[in-house]
C-alpha cells in the first residue's frame, strides 16, 4: 500500500508541475473517500484545500470532515449550500412528479458542489481533484457533471476495500473509516443501500467471483447504463458530401 501511495502522491505532483497551478482543492465531506484523497493530496502538495459543503447535510458529516482535517493538519474552509440548493429548487419541485423528484433534485446537490469548487480553484489556480473510487466508476455510482467533474481522479482504480486500507496507512481516523459510506444525497440515505448491493458483492464480481444472480445482473445493467458518465459527449460525425 505504501507503494501505491507514493505512486498516487507523485503523479499528482507531476500534473500539478506540468499544469502549472498552485495545489489542489477537494469538497471534504467527512466520508472515506474524500478523507483519502486529501491525505494523497497533502503529502503531494502541502498547499490543498478541503471545501466542506454542507447541503441540508448530516452535522455528524461536518464534523466528521474536521476531524479528518485536524487529523491531517488541512486547511480547510466551509461552505453552507442549503439556502442556494432550496431558492434554487423551491419552483422546480413543483413541475416534478413524485416518481422522479428525489432523484433529480438530489443530484442538484453535487453540481453545486462542483460549482463551488472550480470557483475556488480558478480564482486560486488549483486543480479541482475528485473523489470516485473504481467500484463506484464502474456502476456509475456518481452525478455526472457533479461529483463525477473533476480535474484529476487519483483514487479511480482503487477498490472501495484498497480505499480502507490506505486510509489506515494515512492515519485517517477511525471514526470516519468505521462509518457507512453515503453520497449525503439525503437523510439516512447509504451507498449500499442505493445501489441495491454491497461493495463486498460489487468487489467479488470485479473479481469474477459468483455472486447472488440478482445482483449480477442488476451490477451488469448499472455498468451498461452509466457508460455516458464516464464518456465524453458523442460527437456527431458527417460524411464529406461529394
Amino acid at each position: 500500500m505504501k507503494k501505491s501511495i507514493d505512486y498516487i502522491v507523485n503523479w499528482l505532483k507531476k500534473h500539478n508541475d506540468n499544469a502549472k497551478t498552485n495545489g489542489f482543492v477537494l469538497g471534504l465531506s467527512g466520508g472515506i473517500d474524500s478523507a483519502v484523497v486529501a491525505g494523497l493530496c497533502k503529502l503531494a502538495c502541502p498547499n490543498t484545500l478541503g471545501i466542506i459543503l454542507p447541503c441540508n447535510s448530516s452535522e455528524q458529516d461536518e464534523k466528521d470532515a474536521k476531524l479528518v482535517a485536524e487529523a491531517l493538519n488541512l486547511d480547510i474552509m466551509t461552505f453552507d449550500l442549503s439556502k442556494h440548493f432550496n431558492n434554487l429548487t423551491k419552483d422546480l419541485e413543483a413541475s416534478l412528479t413524485s416518481e422522479a423528484k428525489r432523484m433529480a433534485l438530489a443530484n442538484i446537490k453535487p453540481r453545486l458542489r462542483m460549482t463551488t469548487l472550480y470557483f475556488y480553484a480558478n480564482m486560486q489556480n488549483r486543480l479541482v481533484i475528485g473523489t470516485g473510487n473504481r467500484d463506484e466508476r464502474y456502476v456509475g455510482y456518481f452525478t455526472k457533471w457533479g461529483d463525477g467533474g473533476a480535474d484529476l481522479m487519483p483514487i479511480a482504480h482503487l477498490s472501495k476495500e484498497e480505499v480502507w486500507q490506505m486510509a489506515r496507512d494515512l492515519n485517517i481516523p477511525n471514526a470516519v473509516i468505521e462509518k457507512p459510506p453515503s453520497a449525503g444525497l439525503w437523510q439516512n440515505q447509504t451507498d449500499e443501500q442505493e445501489m441495491g448491493f454491497s461493495y463486498k458483492i460489487l468487489e467479488h464480481y470485479l473479481q469474477g467471483k459468483d455472486v447472488p444472480q440478482d445482483s449480477k445482473k442488476r451490477i451488469e445493467h448499472l455498468h451498461k447504463v452509466s457508460r455516458h458518465k464516464v464518456n465524453l459527449p458523442p460527437i456527431i460525425e458527417v460524411e464529406e458530401q461529394k
